[in-house]
């Protein structure tokens, strides 16, 4: 697997160096990213290459920023920092790879405490998710699911409030947040399951008061989780 970008590359080498085998930096480029990558290299022994921008663009990747890391495991398992294990996010059938890095990021900066992903339908963890995180897939606790509904109906035992992002749901600024909490996100374009939609506790939404009818899900995710964060931290 590969990880590109200044700020993934970093979070690997800080948070599971053990991991990499090897980081590729575009050769001649000073500065203190650079410096900074180079040192953790060397701290951790890990290899640190100076190649071509041509290398690293025949590689495949995009955006790569001049850095590239070469991962032994398929999937992110760095540590996790403190969080909210009682606030929880359930993503399905989010094909982008871009929406679900930036939902993946937007629950480490709202302290989610874990992020269920459904795995038929919904984009893999790759290296675009990765980029489009900023790193934080290697912050976030992801636990990729065969079935939501199987998932949600484990959550509900559990003593969790199932709340589904869907545009016909109550407004959020009207929804208890707090307590044990798990919000579902659906696809781009057609948004939860069915199944998923049925057997959730109550349909919230955002108030849209412009031309639009609705947001991007990432930009949707951001303004109900930190409507989340808000009522808790006022606990």
């Amino acid at each position: 697997m590969l990880i590109y970008g200044f700020h993934p590359v970093r979070e690997a080498l800080l948070h599971r160096p053990q991991e990499v085998n090897r980081v590729l930096a575009i050769a001649g480029r000073k500065g203190k990213r650079s410096q900074e990558v180079e040192s953790l290299c060397r701290r951790h022994q890990i290899s640190y290459e100076e190649v071509a921008d041509s290398i690293l663009n025949e590689m495949g990747v995009s955006v790569h920023n001049g850095f590239v890391a070469e991962m032994q495991s398929e999937s992110p398992d760095g540590p996790v920092a403190s969080r909210d294990r009682d606030l929880m996010v359930l993503v399905e059938d989010i094909q982008d790879p871009r929406n679900l890095g930036a939902i993946i990021r937007v629950c480490d900066g709202a302290g989610v405490g874990q992020v269920l992903i459904r795995d038929r339908g919904t984009a893999p963890i790759s290296p675009s998710v990765t980029k489009s995180s900023s790193g934080a897939t290697e912050w976030v606790d992801l636990n990729r699911i065969t079935n939501s509904a199987a998932e949600i109906s484990r959550l509900k035992k559990d003593g969790y409030w199932i709340y589904g992002a869907d545009a016909s749901g109550l407004s959020a600024w009207d929804i208890d947040l707090t307590g044990k909490v798990l919000i579902c996100l659906g696809g781009e374009q057609n948004g939860l399951r069915a199944r998923t939609r049925s057997i959730c506790d109550e349909l919230i939404s955002l108030p849209m008061r412009g031309g639009v009818e609705s947001l991007n899900v990432s930009a949707a995710a951001a303004a109900i989780l930190y409507e989340a964060v808000r009522q808790r931290s006022c606990q």
